[in-house]
Order: C-alpha cells, then sequence, then structure tokens
C-alpha cells in the first residue's frame, strides 16, 4: 500500500485516515525525506494516536527550487478537444518552479489574463536519478519514481495562444497547486496506476473526469523520451498531461481553416472574441476542486480546494 505523507510549517507527517504522525526527520526538502525513507516507514507504523489532519496548513509536498517539466497533449480525450487528429508526437516543456503553490492556497489571476483555464494533472516525483540516455521499461519505474502527487497546470491561454509561449503562461505564480499527499508508492502499487482516476470540478460542475487509460504516453515511455535530452533528480516533478474538458476548446474545422486565412492580429481578435462567450474560464472567486485516487482507495493523492482570485 502507498503511504501518504503531508508537510506543513511544522515538518513532514505520515498521514492516517483523519490523523497524522509526525515523521522524525530531518529532511527539509522532498529529496532529502526520500532519502530518509526509514523515518517514514517508522512514522507509518507507529501506535501514535497522532494529530488531525484538519490541525496542520498543507504546503505543497514537492519543495523548490526543483525541476517542473510536464507533458503536452496526452490524454485522447484532450487530444480530441484539441482538434488533433492523427498521431499526436510526443511534447514537453518546462514549467517555473516558482509556479509551485499549495492544495488550498489561491490561484492569483495576473491582471492581464482574461483566458484563465485548469487542468487536473497526475505528478511523478522522482527518487532516482535519470541521466541522459536512461531507458525506462515498465519493470524499472519503481527506481526512478518515488511516488504521486495531485496538481493543477494552471494556464493563461491568452498568453499561450497569441505568444506560442507554454513556459509564460503556465508559470505564474500559483499556476501548479500541488498536494495535499506525497503518496510514496511500494513496488506493487505501481501496477494500479492504470486505474487512476482523474477528476476536476469548478463550483461543484464535474468538467474533467478520466482514467489513465486514457493517456497516449505511458509514465515509463515518458521517461525514456525525456531522457534522451533531459536529466531529472530526486524531488523533481513530472506533469503527465490533462483528460479533456478543459475550457480551451478548438473551434470547429470550417472556423478554423476561415481564421487561417485572416491577419494574425484579426485572427486571435475573433478568436477570443468568442472564446468571451464560453462561461468555462476561471473567474474570481471560482473553487476548484480536484482528486485522484484508485477506486479501491489504495492510491489516493487526497483532495485539493483552490479558489481564484485576482491580483492584487
Amino acid at each position: 500500500m502507498s503511504t501518504n505523507v503531508l508537510r506543513s510549517t511544522d515538518g513532514w507527517w505520515v498521514v492516517r485516515d483523519e490523523r497524522a504522525v509526525r515523521v522524525e526527520t530531518k529532511a527539509v526538502t522532498t529529496a532529502e525525506l526520500l532519502a530518509d525513507r526509514d523515518a517514514v516507514r517508522e512514522a507509518a507504523a507507529s501506535a501514535e494516536s497522532g494529530t488531525p489532519v484538519a490541525d496542520l496548513a498543507a504546503l505543497p509536498p514537492v519543495t523548490t527550487p526543483c525541476r517542473v517539466v510536464a507533458q503536452m497533449v496526452n490524454y485522447r480525450s484532450h487530444a480530441r478537444d484539441s482538434g488533433f487528429t492523427g498521431e499526436i508526437p510526443p511534447t514537453f516543456f518546462r514549467k517555473a518552479s516558482g509556479s509551485v503553490s499549495g492544495p488550498h492556497d489561491p490561484v492569483v489571476r495576473p491582471a492581464h489574463v482574461k483566458f484563465l483555464d485548469y487542468e487536473v494533472e497526475l505528478g511523478l516525483v522522482m527518487g532516482a536519478p535519470l541521466p541522459v540516455g536512461t531507458v525506462v521499461e515498465e519493470r524499472d519505474l519503481p527506481r526512478y519514481v518515488a511516488g504521486l502527487v495531485l496538481t493543477n497546470d494552471v494556464s493563461a491561454r491568452d498568453v499561450q495562444l497569441t505568444k506560442t509561449q507554454f513556459y509564460e503562461s503556465k508559470s505564474y505564480p500559483t499556476f501548479t497547486p500541488a498536494g495535499p499527499y506525497l503518496a510514496l508508492l511500494e513496488p506493487e502499487d505501481f501496477t494500479h496506476l492504470l486505474n487512476l482516476r482523474l477528476r476536476l470540478s469548478v463550483n461543484g460542475e464535474p468538467r474533467q473526469d478520466r482514467t489513465l487509460a486514457d493517456m497516449i504516453v505511458r509514465p515509463a515511455q515518458a521517461l525514456t523520451l525525456l531522457a534522451r535530452f533531459q536529466t531529472l533528480d530526486p524531488g523533481d516533478l513530472l506533469l503527465t498531461g490533462t483528460p479533456g474538458g478543459t475550457a480551451l476548446k478548438a473551434p470547429p474545422k470550417p472556423v478554423e481553416k476561415i481564421g487561417a486565412l485572416l491577419p494574425p492580429a484579426l485572427k486571435w481578435k475573433a478568436f477570443f472574441n468568442s472564446q468571451a462567450k464560453n462561461p468555462h474560464y476561471l473567474r474570481d472567486g471560482d473553487l476548484i476542486t480536484a482528486t485522484i485516487a484508485t477506486p479501491d482507495g489504495r492510491i489516493n493523492l487526497g483532495e485539493q480546494r483552490t479558489a481564484v482570485t485576482g491580483a492584487q
């Protein structure tokens, strides 16, 4: 069974049901905690009754600075929503680790961003170095991946589309809520990954709901492809893509063909005029709720609740 670890201002905690037992460790960073798994196991086996989880203010369980890498269009349902047909080439992009925030911290919309979108994603937290040239088979995943974390790849679509700029559009502070738990996996847990179900709602309205079976490039292959050019270290984070259901969707093909004939300024003006009628983009005061878990609860990354607020 996986072990859920929570980070607070008071340190690291193993969570059992609604209570948490302190991990007796000097670890400050996620990488240091992963190097002290014995301390985590001792806390998990402790007979101590613990502290109510509700009394702890959860921080992101992935400490920064670290590498934050993400996969683009990696669920079939998202590919359909995005207008892709045929084979989808595996694509990665980076996010600033300064975008990582807590699981209940507000998502702050920059003043110039009008089209703010959500993307629930499963994050892989590295537990061992992944050198360039590494080939990762399914059986190797426990060697490299220490655990999982619930994330939201918040996106400023007007920046992303007009500038074709993923790094900026997804790297503003608070644009990667993470947690509440880092689920540390045992080798046998990896056979249950495809049963993980990603769900996201806004103000109680379901928006995204898929399992990892909808994924195009699965974790072992993704790490192999990434290792062609990128080193990863313990504590680094790989976001593995989002299912369909985001606010942004490709326009109908006839509209897209007409738009391609327009000068860029007119094309984007027309596109965003149409997007302004889309009620699914995030607005100040919205509450985003996200979960990732297997149906049997063997792996449960907890619930993330983040309110949207405008920059002050």
